[in-house]
């Protein structure tokens, strides 16, 4: 396994032991330190010293002081930082990149590319403070002009996962930045280190511009800073973005103090396959949609809705694609499959595995931890199984594709919308009626359709997110930055009589 360059870390400004708490400036951090690992290697990249909730008091104040200020400043100028932020972003590809894979465990090339999602995100936030458009309306009342118009919300809490540790953020921050938000940010404790190198970048930018406080950063543990900054009423929107599990506790939590959730949650995502479809094409996008991060995506293919004339093809056709996949140090040009996150997410792929042959399933390729590497490694996995299986049913966090044979396109729809989640979807057909019938109002259920690509790879110009117990949230694309403001309703009586709405008489 490739050792990692220390400089990697000199020049994205990590300490030794690093502190896990920017409140408008770097503290000392009170808590203990927490290990950040490298999955492929098990061996210690660095250390944090982690947030107490004394420590996060210190950030959501920061956060609020200076949102009072932030809110101010026109978006245009608010962009231009985050515009300056985006070109350090490119400056720090490379380095950003390497850290994302040692420390997340995918492959260097989604490592940088998860970078340059940053710095894409980045230049629409900056178009976008330019274009936070309201409404003109007609009102019924003469002499009267009435408007909508949208300011700043408030300070926002970011909730991160390990699997896009630096990217899910940006969606966040860079477009609640130009909407005249601050943020407080709590990452996953696995990929502690490279939110602390993304908050330095963002400091190196604010620095001696009076705004330090609008990027803070708290690394603690669900108790310390999550359980804080969920049920904090200076926090108006908590944007989460994780497991259903956690979306039905932050949800319900974040409700019942009148706040806004924002949530993206779990996806069992699916691709149909016809009969008439693109085999090639549709086995290469599958093998990808499914290994890609090691099957650890939000948008990972979990089941792959094969028409039963070409079942037994595309299995085939997939066994061969697998046999082909390189696995090992996410470092090195040729892997095309780096570790699972830790030791337990392997454990649950096997017991998954368990379960689902009990369930009548056939691994028809893989199903083995890989014990000759260092790390925490196991076989991409195909698994023929009966769409009625229960386990089918739920995501699991690992590179398992289950191979269900339908009868037709009707059957392929139910049985995509059959289980809980609803992110991504896909089909694969050279029918224009099949695709037009899957993009319809009874079709896929999901927050992304496609036809003819796979269900990972969303692009930061449409809206991100899902339907059911995926959460509903939506970010990035289209007018997803409404979600970061308040909106205002605004009438302005120019004449010299008070006409009422309705008709109404009031003398």
């Amino acid at each position: 396994m490739t050792a990692p360059d220390p400089s990697i870390l000199e020049r994205l400004g990590i300490a030794e032991a690093a502190s896990g708490i920017y409140a408008g400036g770097w503290q000392r951090a009170s808590g203990d330190a927490i290990v950040s690992s490298n999955p492929a290697t098990g061996a210690a990249i660095g250390s944090v010293m982690r947030a107490t909730g004394a420590d996060y008091e210190k950030a959501v104040v920061a956060a609020t002081d200076t949102f009072q200020e932030w809110r101010m400043i026109p978006a245009p100028k608010r962009g231009e930082y985050v515009r300056q932020i985006g070109n350090a972003l490119r400056d720090l590809k490379t380095e950003l990149g390497t850290l994302v894979s040692l420390e997340s465990g995918k492959i260097l090339a989604e490592g940088e590319g998860e970078v340059q999602e940053m710095v894409d995100i980045a230049d629409f936030a900056v178009g976008l403070s330019r274009q936070l458009y309201g409404l003109t309306m007609a009102s019924e009342r003469p002499r009267h002009r009435m408007y909508e118009q949208w300011h700043p919300l408030g300070v926002c809490g970011i909730i991160s996962a390990f699997n896009f540790p630096v990217a899910v953020w940006s969606w966040n921050a860079f477009i609640a930045a130009v909407c005249g938000d601050t943020m407080i940010w709590k990452p996953s404790l696995r990929t502690p280190l490279a939110a602390i190198a993304v908050t330095n970048i963002c400091h190196d930018v604010m620095a001696g511009s009076g705004f330090e406080g609008v990027f803070n950063l708290a690394i603690g543990t669900d108790e310390d800073v999550g359980h804080n900054l969920v049920h904090d009423t200076r926090v108006p929107l908590i944007s989460a973005t994780g497991s259903c599990d956690m979306g039905r506790k932050v949800g319900p939590a974040v409700i019942a103090r009148m706040g806004r959730p924002l949530l993206e949650l779990g996806g069992n995502n699916a691709i149909i396959v016809m009969d008439d479809a693109d085999l090639d094409l549709a086995v290469r996008a599958a093998t990808f949609a499914a290994v890609g991060t090691s099957g650890q995506r939000c948008t990972t293919l979990r089941r792959l809705l094969v028409h039963e004339d070409v079942a037994d093809e595309v299995a085939a056709r997939l066994v061969d694609a697998y046999k082909q996949i390189q696995i090992g140090d996410p470092l090195e040009p040729q892997t095309l499959m780096g570790p699972l996150i830790s030791e337990r997410a392997v454990d649950q792929m096997m017991t998954v595995l368990e379960i689902a042959q009990e369930q009548g399933g056939e691994i028809i390729y893989g199903g083995n931890r890989l014990d000759s590497l260092p790390g925490h490694f196991a076989e991409p996995t195909l698994v023929r199984i009966d769409k009625g299986a229960p386990i089918v049913q739920e995501e699991t966090f690992a590179p398992i594709l289950w191979i269900i044979e339908v009868a037709d396109l009707e059957d392929g729809i139910a049985a995509q919308n059959s289980v809980p989640q609803g992110l991504s979807s896909a089909i694969f057909t050279e029918s224009l009626r099949n695709a037009e019938r899957f993009l319809s109002p009874v079709g896929s259920d999901c927050g992304i359709a496609n036809v003819n690509i796979g269900t990972s790879g969303a692009e930061i110009g449409g809206a991100f997110g899902g339907e059911k117990d995926t959460g509903g949230g939506r970010e990035a694309g289209s007018d997803a930055w409404k979600a970061y403001m308040r909106r205002q309703t605004t009438t302005i009586n120019w004449g010299g009589d008070l006409p009422l709405a309705q008709g109404v008489e009031f003398s």
